[in-house]
């Protein structure tokens, strides 16, 4: 037995190859925003995305192929992106409910949906597609008017694998 451990030692180097095993993994849920949202300006002091206020709810499509898997994760706008300068507090309110179903199981959805700060989630647990309505509401200073020009917020949605 030592005679071939040494023979094997004196025979040379021993070469090794590491071979890789590659994949790609594609999701099964798909997140498109169906609808872009609209700040109206019913007062000097407040943009809302609700109809009654001038503006347009977002409507985020969520296209889920396999059930059980994914939890949709929806964040309302806490801050501008973008806008003038401002000089005093705004204050933000939002919210996120189904707007819409393939799968009447799907209205459940706005049921067991947990909320926190100006997160909303919700288990994908039905394969299909659900539409999310996002309302956002900013009310600036006390009753102090917005500066004229351009302001953008943004919804987040993400589709997270469970």
């Amino acid at each position: 037995m030592k005679k071939l451990a040494l023979a094997l030692l004196l025979a040379g180097p021993v070469l090794a190859e590491e071979t890789p095993i590659m994949g790609t993994v594609a999701s099964k849920c798909v997140i498109v925003t169906d609808t872009s949202g609209v700040y109206g300006n019913p007062t000097p002091s407040r943009l809302s995305t609700t109809a009654a206020d001038g503006g347009v709810e977002p409507v985020i499509r969520f296209d889920v192929i396999s059930a059980n898997f994914y939890k949709a994760v929806i964040s309302t706008p806490e801050g501008f992106s973008s806008s003038p300068v401002l000089n005093d507090v705004v204050n933000w309110t939002g919210s996120v409910s189904v707007a819409e179903v393939t799968d009447p199981l799907q209205a459940d959805y706005d049921t067991n949906k947990r909320t926190y700060n100006n997160v909303s989630e919700f288990d994908l647990t039905v394969a299909g597609t659900v539409w999310f309505g996002v309302s956002s509401q900013a009310d600036y200073g006390a009753d102090k008017a917005f500066t004229g020009g351009e302001y953008t917020a943004i919804v987040n949605a993400e589709c997270v694998a469970l």
